[in-house]
């Protein structure tokens, strides 16, 4: 049970920097930068909207849909973890895409209590489409 509840941790810190809030600026990224700040946007509004489904299937990295016990226990999880998020605000500060084009990196800055805070957001490109893989 401890390990499940490590790796629920991954991506719903993740949440807690995306939920509940302005939604996320995109506008002064282009291309592949572009679309891995739009997939936090995407977070933000599916975890809004409390749309778990959403979360799982279109924002999340397979490896973690996975961890969590496929579509059905992701879902279960996030259900569970978006009752405990609070209301932040979000925007990404820069994305750095690998040379690869398969992985990235967002700097997320959120504001909670009055107080700045600084995560990176792994990204993973998956089907064309990039997907949050968790925290780093």
């Amino acid at each position: 049970m401890r390990r499940l509840f490590a790796l629920l941790c991954l991506p719903l810190s993740t949440l807690a920097l995306a939920a509940c809030g302005s939604t996320v600026s995109t506008a002064a990224f282009k291309g592949q930068q572009h679309e891995v700040a739009q997939t936090i946007s995407n977070l933000q509004a599916d975890a809004t909207a409390a749309e778990q489904k959403k979360i799982c299937t279109n924002d999340l990295a397979a490896a973690i849909v996975e961890k969590l016990g496929g579509i059905k226990g992701c879902e279960a999880a996030i259900k569970s973890q978006l009752t405990e998020v609070d209301s932040l605000e979000a925007s990404v500060q820069s994305v750095t895409v690998a040379a690869d084009g398969k992985t990235a990196t967002a700097r997320v800055k959120s504001i909670h209590e009055g107080k700045n805070r600084f995560s990176g957001v792994s990204l993973v490109e998956e089907g064309g489409k990039w997907k949050v893989s968790g925290l780093g």
